[in-house]
């Protein structure tokens, strides 16, 4: 009998323990339904939450679509497919979630007891507009949440999935203009839709910063020039994004008419009318990947990006010249050994030409001051100047100029498991600093330096999102770009007590750069 006893007794507490559990799952509702998500170690996770319509079968090439209400709790506790690319081998930020053409999925992250309306940050990750998605453990935001952040990230659609053109769809003009550029769409549905939900999460839709690092660089910078964007986000920061040219510099929709003309064709698909595009919409899903990523998109069946003249008007640095861009505060910056596409070259002398015969002097002094320089670094040198780290100061200059807040930074730390292995700090190697995600990168090799750093990055980012002024308690001092002072937080290959605002000591190189890029 007394055993009988304890077996209910046990029977009935796990029962309660199981409600418990159950009733401590965090349920929100969104305008679409009601979902349920996850708690632990103080942030609550809501992941793989559908923002639109599965963009498939008719609804592939067509601008995100509103989604039907759904019924019931549903759950929201594992990403959601990452959109269908070809991965590309080494990558920083490796997908973790199955990849399909169904993609349209977003993620939150809150702190647990979450206080009146907090700042929101929206992540847009990289990979060339070919690859990337949102489950990376990188791109993880319970950091963020610790700091009283309501951090939200999504997947928009990738490769000829998301930026596509033909004339059949020219023609068909289902999306009211709209052309094109669907993984574009897919930012701005996804930031409506955050300013429709967000606030059930705890946060503040009047408060919203976008960040994006390589092409979500080049998605914020386009976001930042979108007449279809205004309102929608109220600060930004740009990573190793450029800042005078879309991705693709100058692409126009015939051109990119030309590249899907070029995919349709090596799908045996003739002709520009319905049935051209019936079975282009009809090919399975991975014909139309056929191999696509970011070691093999220069080919001739694929655009990327295009001046559609609605969504992307024209190219940035134009924009920002004439004051046709959304006037929010703004952090951007790069990493001191960027991305760069240089020439192959013998010599130092080849490698200065590009910057012309009367610049040589400055050049070798900018570039190689002490004669010793490998011609091939110097050639990768200005082509990283040139594409990624001039740029930033463009932007700087002209928006400080306008009147709007603009901070600048360079990256130059280099993690204690990677020196000796990189040149420098290399493409997209601020991520985990910014994001607080170094063990998700480095794992047991995380140093206390490394972790320094990236308490003092992830701090200003946060704090940037709170107030729009990075500075902060505990944070060396970073004052906005002032062309006089021509400015910027370095972020020191010593580490984090090195880091500090101080002129820019690459202005006599970007001085030749910039005359470089006006050509």
């Amino acid at each position: 009998m007394k055993s009988v006893s304890l077996l209910a007794l046990a029977a009935g507490l796990f029962a309660l323990t199981s409600v418990s559990a159950h009733a401590a799952a965090p349920v929100v509702e969104l305008d679409s339904g009601a979902v349920q998500g996850s708690r632990a170690d103080g942030v609550e996770a809501f992941k793989g939450i559908p923002y639109a319509r599965p963009p498939i079968g008719d609804l592939r090439w067509r601008a995100p679509q509103p989604l039907a209400r759904w019924s019931g709790v549903r759950p929201a506790l594992e990403y959601g497919p990452d959109c269908l690319q070809q991965p590309f081998p080494g990558d920083a930020a490796p997908n973790t979630a199955p990849l399909s053409e169904n993609c349209l999925f977003a993620n939150v992250w809150r702190p647990a007891t979450p206080g009146g309306k907090l700042p929101v940050m929206v992540w847009i990750y990289g990979g060339g507009f070919v690859n990337g998605g949102s489950s990376p453990a990188v791109y993880a935001g319970d950091a963020f949440a610790r700091q009283g952040v309501v951090f939200v990230s999504f997947n928009y659609r990738v490769g000829r999935f998301g930026f596509f053109a033909h004339p059949a769809l020219s023609h068909e003009d289902a999306d009211g203009g709209l052309l094109g550029n669907y993984g574009l769409m897919d930012q701005l549905a996804a930031l409506k839709w955050v300013r429709a939900n967000i606030g059930a999460f705890g946060g503040d839709a009047g408060n919203v910063t976008v960040f994006g690092e390589s092409a979500g660089g080049f998605s914020v910078a386009t976001l930042l020039t979108s007449p279809l964007a205004r309102g929608l986000f109220h600060k930004a920061i740009i990573e190793s994004g450029s800042g005078r040219h879309n991705i693709v510099p100058g692409q126009t929709v015939a051109q990119a008419e030309r590249a899907g003309l070029a995919f349709a064709a090596s799908a045996h698909i003739a002709g520009t009318d319905a049935r051209a595009l019936a079975a282009l919409r009809a090919l399975p899903a991975t014909a139309v990947v056929d191999g696509l990523n970011m070691a093999t998109m220069g080919v001739a069946s694929y655009s990327g990006p295009m001046v559609d003249g609605r969504l992307i008007v024209g190219e940035p640095q134009d924009l920002y010249r004439s004051g046709h861009f959304n006037r929010v505060p703004l952090i951007i910056g790069a990493n001191a050994s960027d991305l760069g596409f240089p020439p192959q070259v013998a010599t130092v002398d080849e490698a200065i030409a590009p910057l012309g015969a009367a610049a040589r002097a400055a050049a070798l002094r900018a570039y190689d001051a002490n004669g010793t320089a490998r011609a091939q670094d110097v050639a990768q040198a200005i082509a990283s100047d040139a594409f990624m780290v001039e740029p930033p100061r463009f932007v700087a200059r002209t928006l400080s100029a306008a009147g709007v807040p603009v901070w600048q930074y360079r990256f130059g730390y280099v993690a204690d498991a990677m020196r000796g292995q990189w040149p420098g700090a290399v493409h997209a190697s601020e991520i985990p600093y910014a994001f607080a995600t170094l063990r998700a990168r480095y794992g047991a090799a995380t140093t206390a330096q490394d972790e320094a750093v990236a308490a003092q990055l992830h701090g200003y980012w946060v704090n940037f999102a709170r107030a729009g002024d990075p500075n902060g308690r505990g944070l060396p001092t970073w004052r906005p770009y002032a062309r006089e002072r021509d400015n910027l937080l370095r972020v020191a290959a010593e580490g984090a007590a090195h880091s500090a605002d101080i002129a820019d000591p690459w202005r006599e190189r970007l001085d030749l750069v910039e005359h470089l890029n006006m050509h």
